[in-house]
């Protein structure tokens, strides 16, 4: 998903003029439950210890997912 979403909604309002519900194209939808599930999984790894980017390359090299 882009950095910056541009959201098209639509609102629904009620008898008393207030907006009750909102309506996205269905795009925008999954987009922002794609957001929603990358800040989740960012919120329960976020204690994790980190590897520096030399260690990365060597796993990623003895797992055979990067050639020399």
């Amino acid at each position: 998903m882009s950095a910056t979403l541009q959201l098209h909604p639509r609102y629904v309002t009620g008898k008393n003029g207030k907006r009750e519900a909102v309506i996205l194209p269905l795009i925008e939808y999954e987009a922002l439950l794609e957001d929603l599930r990358d800040l989740a999984i960012a919120a329960e790894r976020r204690d994790e210890g980190t590897i520096s980017h030399e260690e990365l390359v060597a796993e990623l090299k003895r797992d055979g997912l990067l050639q020399n």
